[in-house]
């Protein structure tokens, strides 16, 4: 639906996007995930016609949208945007959602109808009269959203739609979000520096840093095997090692691999002698009693605990095993163990958890 061919977007002497590639989908969710500054916003401005690229072309249906000086109104109609900062008009709710709607030349019976079904989707029946400015801020966004979904647009863009909004509004923003995307078959791009929500939400997602996509997969492709150091940090694991491919197995799958003085059995396709950069996600480690036994087909390691944090309901254990390597167990399993900071553990790990992510 959507083809982004080598977008560069310059800003004076600031190179914001620096070579986009992406096809999005028609009725997919696509989310744009990276940290702030690195060109998600202007990406969907430009992607939504407010901004012109420096290069590049962007195809919508076929159609280039920046040949001319001017993107086709019927083309422009097909999309809404609703953006990072909460935007109402001085009016009240029913006309800040009707107001796009009129300007397309609705009948007043149409309108009635769309924005009271628009005001039931959003759990704000009864509100059509309020002032839209005296809305806490979770119901004023969901207002645009609804301003933006009310006239059926093939694309809804949304720039970080939950960012300031507590957990409570931004579930049902997030529930607004996937009802769109299911009722109306509405292919969705969004932005967002959470990848929990990206997550939970995407049916793809687009790792962008230093404007450009450096990964594009699926969630559980981003999340389980990440496309490189920069990603895997980013996603938030710190497990990030370098290693050489020290021996291959005669089904050229399986082997070993050596950093500093540990010796891993892994499943990869690098050859002999490779220097490569590898991932280990904390949760797939087990921290055992320092006197456990070996368990076939798994990793082993000794170590010693040098520091244990909590973060949420889980807890990670730093543990110093000839590589810095943490581990992360819920609060109930840690309360369980024993463990304390000092001690002295094993880990183990399957060979398949070591994920290789490429050359150095």
């Amino acid at each position: 639906m959507i083809e982004i061919d080598n977008i560069h977007k310059s800003f004076e002497a600031n190179n914001v996007l620096k070579g986009v590639y992406a096809d999005i989908n028609k009725g997919e969710i696509f989310t744009i995930i990276g940290p702030s500054g690195q060109g998600k916003s202007t990406l969907l401005r430009i992607l939504n016609t407010l901004e012109r690229p420096t290069s590049g072309q962007i195809f919508f249906d076929s159609n280039d949208l920046f040949s001319g000086k001017k993107t086709p109104v019927e083309v422009r109609r097909r999309m809404s945007m609703v953006f990072q900062k909460t935007a109402v008009f001085d009016m009240n709710v029913f006309d800040n959602i009707a107001i796009g709607l009129k300007y397309r030349g609705y009948s007043k019976t149409d309108i009635n109808e769309t924005v009271s079904r628009a005001l039931d989707e959003i759990g704000l029946s009864g509100y059509g009269g309020r002032s839209a400015r005296t809305l806490s801020g979770g119901e004023m966004q969901r207002v645009a959203l609804a301003r933006a979904i009310v006239s059926k647009p093939d694309v809804l863009y949304l720039d970080e739609p939950t960012a300031s909004l507590d957990p409570v509004n931004t579930e049902k923003i997030e529930d607004l979000i996937l009802h769109y995307n299911k009722e109306y078959g509405t292919t969705i791009v969004m932005s967002t520096h959470d990848m929990l929500q990206g997550q939970r939400l995407s049916d793809r997602i687009g790792v962008m840093m230093d404007g450009r996509f450096l990964q594009i997969a699926t969630p559980d492709e981003i999340f389980s095997r990440p496309g490189n150091e920069n990603v895997a940090r980013f996603i938030g694991i710190n497990n990030v090692f370098y290693g050489t491919i020290k021996e291959k197995y005669s089904d050229g799958v399986n082997g070993t691999l050596k950093s500093g003085n540990v010796t891993l059995i892994v499943k990869s396709e690098f050859k002999f002698g490779d220097r490569v950069t590898f991932c280990i996600r904390p949760e797939e480690i087990t921290v055992h009693n320092h006197r456990a036994e070996p368990i076939k087909g798994r990793n082993m390691l000794p170590g010693k605990i040098a520091g244990i944090h909590r973060q949420g309901r889980m807890m990670y254990a730093d543990i110093d095993a000839g590589i810095r390597i943490s581990a992360m167990v819920t609060w109930e399993q840690y309360e369980g163990s024993g463990f304390e900071e000092g001690d002295d553990v094993m880990i183990s790990f399957k060979p398949r958890s070591v994920f290789v992510m490429g050359k150095m």
